[in-house]
């Protein structure tokens, strides 16, 4: 190559270098990757809303933008507030919010500004009116009189792509509140959220202060997230050596005497075995939740700071579940509250929940310690001899009948054997 050539490479390589700056490090809001969207594609679009920029020209969704304008002025009303202090406030924020988005975001600076300021007061607005005692204002809400529309701005709002930076919530909230009252803030947004939780342990509380915290699809993960003695890290020797494998499924479980029970424990992660008792809190499943735990095993995938607790108790439930008879096993003793009443539907979704979906590493897994005592008790001699009694001489009614026939003509043949020799002495 020419050394003019060499230079010139090297000049267009600087240039580039410089426009990737270590502020695009920041970002944190991104688009889910194509190997995950190709799974299932809708369980990332939102139906009824767009927040944030990555979906808002979507045809199909552009009915919201009149209800926040609504949403905007009542705020405006309630709140005895100009609009030109949101603007001016959000307006100082646009260049730090806009370094938030991993993607290139094609609007000015007053287009940014304005879809910041209208989403925003949008779901402020929404969760202040949800906290409120039922009265005149829902009546004449047609999002409140909708219970359809409420259930999808819950599912919306949380998906991991239609987010906007919880700072731009803090800032809205703080101009008609008392400033830094975030406890308000997050107690009244986790109160709107509680509903779509598929199983127990969401508080109305975090340890992390909002500045820590991305957006909601954040906040719900961390008011989720289970009791510390349940984190599944260990940095002992002896855990770093363990080779554990996963579990079979609940049908090879229970014919190697696993018994499955429901806990009821105040957390859906909280998982316990215990003399051969799997004890597990009851999950809900209905038609959203799937693209619930799917967000949510998005953000672990973009944000691994081990606490990748949803990946792994999806990983849990996959193992237990290989086909419409788990299913089946797990919703008869409470463990599964299947709404949708497909129980393949239900088998199928958590078969392809973790495809493409990168896990814990070994010592960090959150339940390795309660799959090296389920696989332990399945090897013990006495289980591995009732698992291939059953999956050999019971595993149909005939099988076990035939065995209770040839039972009773065994004990009928022995009993007239005793007597014929009763009667010769």
């Amino acid at each position: 190559m020419h050394p003019g050539d060499i230079l010139r490479v090297c000049k267009i390589i600087s240039q580039k270098l410089a426009s990737v700056t270590a502020e695009k490090s920041k970002c944190f809001i991104f688009k889910v990757h194509n190997h995950l969207r190709d799974v299932n594609d809708k369980a990332y679009d939102p139906e009824i809303i767009a927040i944030g920029p990555y979906h808002r020209d979507k045809d199909n969704i552009k009915m919201m933008e009149e209800h926040k304008l609504r949403y905007l002025r009542s705020l405006v009303e309630h709140q005895k507030v100009n609009i030109a202090v949101f603007v001016s406030a959000i307006g100082e924020m646009e260049q730090e919010a806009r370094k938030c988005y991993a993607e290139p975001i094609r609007l000015d600076a007053a287009q940014f500004t304005e879809m910041l300021v209208l989403d925003g007061c949008f779901i402020i607005e929404l969760v202040r009116k949800f906290s409120m005692v039922r009265s005149e204002e829902h009546e004449n809400d047609p999002i409140f009189r909708r219970g359809w529309m409420m259930n999808s701005l819950m599912h919306d709002l949380i998906l991991f792509e239609n987010q906007i930076p919880f700072s731009v919530l803090c800032k809205l909230f703080y101009l008609i509140s008392i400033p830094n009252n975030h406890n308000q803030l997050i107690q009244q947004v986790l109160r709107f959220f509680h509903g779509i939780f598929p199983g127990k342990g969401c508080r109305l509380s975090v340890d992390k202060s909002p500045n820590e915290i991305k957006h909601l699809l954040e906040l719900i993960h961390i008011s989720w997230r289970p009791p510390s003695t349940m984190s599944g890290t260990d940095d002992s020797a002896k855990h770093r050596e363990r080779k554990w494998r996963f579990i079979n499924s609940a049908t090879e479980l229970r014919n190697a005497n696993v018994k499955f029970k429901n806990s009821g424990k105040d957390s859906l992660f909280d998982i316990k075995f215990d003399n051969g008792n799997l004890l597990v809190p009851p999950l809900l499943i209905e038609d959203k939740t799937e693209s619930f735990f799917r967000n949510l095993i998005a953000y672990e995938q973009y944000f691994e700071d081990r606490s990748n607790y949803v990946t792994d108790y999806v990983k849990f439930l996959d193992s237990l579940i290989n086909s419409l008879a788990d299913v089946e096993i797990l919703c008869h003793h409470g463990i599964i509250d299947n709404w949708r009443g497909d129980g393949k539907m239900v088998s199928n979704m958590f078969n392809k929940l973790d495809q493409f979906v990168t896990y814990s590493v070994p010592e960090q897994f959150m339940y390795s310690e309660i799959f090296e005592s389920v696989n332990a008790h399945c090897e013990r001699r006495r289980n591995k001899w009732m698992a291939k009694l059953k999956q050999h001489h019971l595993n149909s009614p005939w099988a076990i009948m035939s065995i209770v026939a040839a039972l009773v003509l065994l004990l009928l043949t022995a009993t007239q054997t005793v007597c014929s020799v009763l009667q010769v002495v």
